[in-house]
């Protein structure tokens, strides 16, 4: 089980990214705008450092659902493989069989 801490940073880091998400990738694209004056992507760009470090996508990390467990992550089933064969084990995951032979 992960720390609880790293658990709750993580899922309040998404709910930023939920909330001024949009707002982040609409000043990105403003930026990346060739075709706009210098000063405006520059303004855009100096809009962008002001916004929170946390509303960037890219600091959310994928954690298991089950467990908290960042590493070994099946996005398709949002959990760990660790978390995965142990419900397989009790066949709680429907279309999963474990193998035998």
């Amino acid at each position: 089980m992960a720390k609880k801490s790293a658990v709750e940073k993580n899922n309040r880091r998404m709910r930023v990214v939920a909330a001024k998400g949009a707002r982040r990738d609409a000043l990105r694209a403003i930026v990346k705008n060739r075709s706009l004056s210098l000063e405006e992507r520059f303004a855009a760009s100096l809009k962008l450092s002001q916004e929170p470090r946390d509303s960037a996508q890219i600091r959310v990390r994928n954690r298991c659902m089950v467990t908290g467990r960042p590493r070994g992550y099946y996005r398709k089933l949002k959990m760990s493989r660790i978390a995965l064969r142990d419900l397989a084990s009790f066949g709680q995951v429907p279309g999963i069989v474990k193998s035998s032979w």
